[in-house]
Formats: structure tokens, sequence, C-alpha cells
């Protein structure tokens, strides 16, 4: 089972990346699939969002003959990555006040089904 992530948490995850470095966009799409599922379709679009908030900049760089386009955090990028975590703290602070309550019962064995 895959939990989406909204387009906010998507929003958060580059914008942490960014905050350590520079990256291309296929990296920053194989950084964040070490965590989460997500494919270079959806991750393209996030970044032309962020890029038209002012939140990211880009540059583009030589490569192996061919141009790499960067992405950088901008100083409103830094602010809004700050709302996110907020909320993030929140949310996930919610989530869990939610998930910590539950008692799992034990799996039962289907009616019908025979152990020898």
């Amino acid at each position: 089972m895959n939990i989406q992530a909204s387009s906010e948490i998507l929003d958060g995850l580059v914008l942490s990346l960014l905050t350590k470095q520079d990256y291309y966009g296929y990296a920053i799409t194989q950084e964040i699939q070490h965590s989460i599922k997500i494919s270079e379709s959806t991750m393209y679009p996030v970044l032309r969002r962020l890029r038209n908030k002012k939140w990211l900049t880009t540059y583009d760089q030589s490569y192996q003959g061919r141009n790499r386009r960067y992405y950088r955090i901008t100083d409103e990028g830094i602010t809004h990555l700050k709302e996110i975590l907020i909320a993030w703290q929140v949310y996930q602070k919610n989530l869990n006040q939610i998930f910590r309550k539950v008692e799992i019962p034990p799996i039962r064995e289907k009616k019908g089904s025979q152990h020898d």
C-alpha cells in the first residue's frame, strides 16, 4: 500500500533537500525516491510550481556536453519551508494521537479453514 504524498509534502521534501545543496531535477527525484515512491513525471511539475512561486531559482551548468538545470532555494523558499515544517509537526502530532490509541487485535483464522 502506498500513502500518497500531498503537494505540500512534496514541496517540503524538495525545499528540504535544497537547504543542503543545489540539485538538478533528476537528482532531486532520485533523492526523494529513497524515501517515497515518486516518478519524474510527478516531480518536474512540482519544481516548476516552486520556481513560479519564487521559492526556487534555476541556473544551467554544462555536464558532459549537455546542460543540466540546477535548482536553488530562495530566501522566500526557506520561509515557506519553515511554514511547512510547523504545519507538518502539528499534522504528525494530531495523527499520532490517534495511531497511538490503536490496539491491533490478533488476526483471526477465517471460518472454514482448517489447520492440521
